[in-house]
């Protein structure tokens, strides 16, 4: 036995709240009516003499190796993803630690290129993910941090970029366009638009920094004067012609 679809561990977990033995804590909330306190697991079975005894990395029976990595805080089994556990975090992580920092006031472990570079948001990792409402601080899906500074699963963090660059809650954008307005000023150059709309200007609200500006209207953008974003919106009803 090499453990379940959630992890890759030689042992089950003996669930301290009904007496009944799961290779891990999502296994055995998946089949039960109530959730697993994986702090207050005492005793593992060796999956391969089934001996029962005090959680613990090596069995004292038939010395298998439970879990390459095991936390004695957690009972955490799993195989090496040079995971570490975080005092503030609660629970363990995926590593290195060193490539990771934990912001106090978001209360999560955040990669170091984010430290200094982020939004902070009371708390963030103990709302739920906005797109399917469910727990973030310890799911097993990574999340991402958003221009706005909320958390989303990364599958769905994944999934908003194959379909565009705005942040569906905020609109921000998601990831540096930068790259992509330079081309945009080139293809805008070398495409004038008809004789009669040379003379009009419409207002625009910028989503990045909300600065409104008064631009020149272009069918395939309109670029904000303050932070020289193409991701714009048109102000209802504010167009006008040049004299």
């Amino acid at each position: 036995m090499e453990g379940c679809e959630h992890y890759h561990r030689r042992c089950l977990l003996n669930a301290p709240c009904c007496d009944k033995l799961y290779v891990c804590r999502l296994c055995h909330d998946a089949a039960e009516d109530h959730e697993m306190d994986r702090f207050k697991v005492k005793k593992v079975q060796c999956a391969n003499c089934k001996h029962i005894q005090q959680a613990q990395r090596v069995c004292e029976e038939c010395s298998s190796v439970f879990g390459e990595y095991y936390c004695d805080i957690c009972h955490f089994f799993d195989k090496d993803k040079k995971q570490y556990h975080c005092d503030s975090c609660g629970i363990c992580r995926i590593g290195p630690k060193e490539d990771y920092f934990h912001c106090t006031k978001c209360n999560l472990c955040l990669s170091l290129c984010l430290q200094g570079k982020h939004k902070c948001i009371e708390n963030v990792s103990r709302q739920n993910c906005p797109i399917c409402m469910e727990d973030i601080h310890t799911s097993k899906i990574g999340a991402e941090v958003l221009p706005g500074g909320r958390l989303i699963h990364r599958t769905w963090y994944n999934a908003m970029l194959q379909r565009g660059y705005r942040c569906p809650l905020c609109m921000h954008s998601a990831v540096d366009m930068s790259s992509h307005w330079k081309e945009l000023d080139e293809e805008m150059a070398q495409t004038p638009m008809p004789p009669e709309y040379h003379n009009m200007t419409v207002e625009i609200l910028c989503n990045d920094c909300s600065a409104r500006s008064t631009v020149q209207f272009h069918i395939l953008g309109m670029k904000c004067m303050h932070c020289e974003s193409y991701n714009t919106a048109q102000a209802a009803g504010k167009q006008s012609a040049i004299s």
